[in-house]
């Protein structure tokens, strides 16, 4: 009987709402716009997973493994491939050199065939890239001439820079690390997978992640239900009116939301399609997908469409409990009663108690409870929306005295002050759950960042030359581009007292470093210097300098390191001649000191000169635009198998900068769908007040003070919320670092940044609003039909 009548009454809201004029329509919209916004960023989310394990399939079935030590004899099913990756104005660059060695070498995902020597094929991004006028000093890079494009199974994202280009003699390259010759395309089974779970403290960054991204959106989608509730009110008094009880009246007020709420999966899945199709053309923070990857996960997708509409009813239900609608009015017109404060307080108290049995677990007692740790965020999160409302009206209930401007914002909001709450409830969410995930990965980032020992004051740029290529040529070349300061280029190789070529290899080895005389003084103090010019360098520790004291020794016959990656080379040995001077080593640019012998290019035996690995450091100007640029064009006219490196200070760990990325990623879409939801909620109140702003306007009331008083009843609750929301995501912060063992520390600065990105964002929706506004405030708003 109960599900008869409440299937009956939901039905006739249904009605109502599309059967209520204008008015009942335009309800019906503002409700389906704003619960539409959240599905779409609810379905774009759960189609996320889905995207990262195709990005990795993609990834995966590329793989070339020039890293692979194993050791190939070419046949009709092989292919020599060359690794030269690297970026152009910040973006990653993939780049491969190929040369197919017979009619069944295995063709790269994404490719119809191999270009020919002298010939690329291209990503997409890339070829728009190269025939913009952005792309100029890419286009000296790649002397190529295009004749393809890399398709979709291929890439990884539409806005990928990828290229495969012709070469030939790559065989003569292969050297175990850069240049390999593969029979298949793929992660080897063999293999099995080289990823690595997330250790304790990076789960945990993950699942916080997730619940601060969600819940911004279902506050939204609970907000917009109740679009229009004032103008609703008074129509379900006429209901009363004409026999209906206070029960039906409510439930009749669900099926008014329920209807909101199914048109808004319509509006969310539209939206949803637009944006999967818009994501086909955009990169956030270097992630880009092509439209096929957004799919969203059946089951997330059904329990979506399942939980909005519930959801809907039951805000609904819950929101009318304080409202009485009598058959002469609604009572909430009337000065509310105050709200109790005392169940608002349970909600975050409750969530500490759940999170604080993890305090000081860290990284080494194994994995956080991931539902007492979902629960814990959760509720704390929420009780951000519970206090907000009792906190505008404690605050509101206390200002009186001001302008005429000021005063209609006060009196406005002490009539509703709930509707005030919940426009900034989304926000002040949001801003609490960044403000503890700044805090925390502020203090995590120590334990993934690592120092380099790279002192960039002096280097900025290294460039690893193949062996053979000529260091003096190629250092003048440097010395030459635009906006390098100074060039420091050494070459080396190993030397022992045994053949490398077997597989005890040689039991004593020390280095040889070959380098001008310039270059030489920057790893060891030279009186005098000659090309031509062999030094023993001594003052590294005592075992490397007993190791070279063995081997440098008048007479002694020395092996060379003749091997190439994993292609091994005659022996070739050397007798070091008598009076060779002794020189103090010193640190060289890497920090390094190695003892072993300095020779001058003059001094190398012609038959090791092309087996000298060179690497070249460069200071630069980097006032100069694109000098990193200028840099990696000379690299590659030098060799295009060149391996360019930016040098940093420190270097953080993958996955940390993944989460991350993820993390900005989704604050964005999050801090989209607030602007545009505050903007609809904004719009919608303006509406609810347009014959009460006619009325002010045709008394007299300049149009000015009128925007004055909206943007105080703007202010005012966003002052709140962002105060409330610091102090909780303060609070939530200091107890994650305490879960993860962490020193709790407030970076100020990025506190900060949070919170004032959160006060732009309703800015620029007040400024959005003031047009409509203006609108609305004519006399002729009072006429009635």
């Amino acid at each position: 009987m109960k599900v008869r009548q409440w299937s009956r009454d939901l039905g006739l809201g249904l009605r109502f709402a599309f059967a209520g004029g204008r008015e009942g329509w335009f309800r019906v919209l503002l409700t389906a716009v704003g619960v539409g916004l959240g599905v779409a960023l609810l379905l774009l989310t759960t189609a996320i997973p889905n995207a990262l394990d195709v990005r990795h399939q993609r990834d995966e079935a590329r793989l070339d493994y020039t890293y692979d030590q194993t050791h190939r004899p070419k046949g009709a099913d092989t292919l020599v491939i060359s690794d030269i990756d690297g970026s152009y104005h910040g973006a990653d660059l993939r780049g491969r050199l190929v040369e197919p060695e017979g009619p069944r070498a295995p063709l790269a995902p994404g490719l119809s065939r191999y270009p020919a020597p002298g010939e690329m094929v291209v990503s997409p991004a890339l070829r728009r890239l190269l025939d913009s006028g952005d792309g100029k000093l890419l286009r000296e890079r790649l002397p190529y001439r295009v004749v393809g494009t890399i398709g979709e199974p291929g890439l990884i994202g539409s806005q990928e820079l990828a290229y495969y280009a012709g070469a030939k003699g790559l065989a003569s390259h292969i050297n175990g690390w850069q240049t390999a010759r593969i029979k298949e395309f793929g992660r080897p089974q063999a293999s099995g997978s080289s990823s690595e779970g997330l250790d304790p403290v990076l789960f945990l960054l993950v699942l916080v992640v997730f619940v601060v991204l969600l819940m911004p959106v279902g506050v939204f989608i609970a907000a917009a239900v109740r679009f229009g509730g004032e103008r609703r009110d008074r129509r379900l008094a006429a209901l009363r009116l004409v026999g209906s009880d206070s029960r039906m009246t409510r439930r009749i007020a669900a099926g008014e939301a329920l209807a909101g709420s199914l048109v808004g999966l319509v509006f969310g899945t539209v939206f949803f399609l637009l944006g999967r199709h818009l994501a086909g053309s955009a990169e956030v923070l270097g992630i880009s997908v092509f439209p096929s990857y957004l799919n969203p996960s059946p089951a997330l997708a059904v329990l979506v469409a399942l939980a909005v509409p519930a959801a809907a009813v039951l805000v609904t239900l819950f929101a009318m409990r304080g409202v009485v609608i009598e058959p002469l009015g609604v009572v909430r017109t009337a000065k509310p009663a105050r709200r109790r404060l005392w169940w608002r307080l349970l909600l975050p108290l409750g969530g500490l108690a759940m999170l604080a049995p993890m305090i000081g677990q860290g990284a080494d007692n194994g994995d956080f409870n991931e539902y007492l740790v979902v629960g814990g965020v959760l509720l704390l999160l929420v009780g951000v929306t519970a206090l907000l409302p009792w906190v505008v009206e404690a605050v509101v209930a206390r200002l009186n005295s001001g302008g005429v401007a000021w005063q209609l914002a006060v009196r406005r909001l002490q009539l509703s002050s709930g509707s005030a709450a919940r426009m900034v409830n989304g926000i002040a969410v949001a801003v609490a759950g960044a403000v503890a995930l700044q805090m925390l990965f502020t203090g995590i980032e120590g334990d993934y960042t690592k120092a380099t020992g790279k002192d960039v004051n002096k280097t900025q740029m290294q460039v690893q030359l193949q062996p053979g290529d000529a260091l003096g040529p190629a250092a003048a070349k440097f010395a030459a581009t635009k906006g390098v300061r100074k060039v420091t280029a050494l070459g080396g190789f190993q030397v022992g007292d045994g053949s490398f070529n077997t597989e005890e290899g040689p039991k004593v080895q020390t280095s040889v470093t070959v380098a001008d005389c310039a270059s030489l003084r920057t790893v060891a103090t030279l009186t005098s210097c000659h090309d031509g010019d062999t030094f023993v360098a001594r003052g590294g520790d005592k075992e490397m300098d007993a190791q070279a004291a063995q081997l440098t020794k008048p007479g002694r016959k020395i092996f060379f390191n003749t091997t190439r990656g994993n292609v091994d080379g005659p022996d070739f040995r050397w007798s070091v001649p008598g009076g060779l001077r002794q020189v103090r080593a010193v640190a060289d640019v890497n920090g390094n000191v190695s003892p072993g012998f300095l020779m001058t290019p003059a001094a190398v035996p012609h038959r090791m000169k092309s087996l000298i690995s060179g690497q070249v450091y460069l200071s630069l100007d980097e006032s100069v635009p694109d000098v990193h640029e200028y840099v990696r064009n000379t690299a590659a006219r030098v060799d295009p198998m060149s391996d360019t490196q930016m040098w940093a200070a420190t270097e953080r760990s993958d996955k940390f900068t993944s989460i991350r990325t993820g993390l900005l990623v989704g604050a964005a879409c999050v801090l989209a769908l607030i602007g545009l939801s505050l903007l609809v909620s904004q719009l919608e109140q303006l509406r609810e007040r347009k014959k009460l702003l006619s009325a002010l306007v045709a008394f007299g009331t300049r149009r000015r003070t009128l925007s004055l008083s909206v943007l105080w009843q703007t202010t005012i609750p966003i002052a709140l919320g962002l105060a409330l929301a610091l102090a909780v995501g303060l609070t939530l912060g200091a107890v994650l670092l305490k879960m993860v063992n962490a020193t709790v520390g407030i970076d100020w600065a990025s506190v900060l940044t949070m919170t004032g990105i959160g006060a732009a964002v309703v800015l620029v929706v007040t400024l959005l609003s003031l047009p409509p506004l203006v609108r609305l405030m004519r006399p002729e708003g009072l006429r009635t039909e």
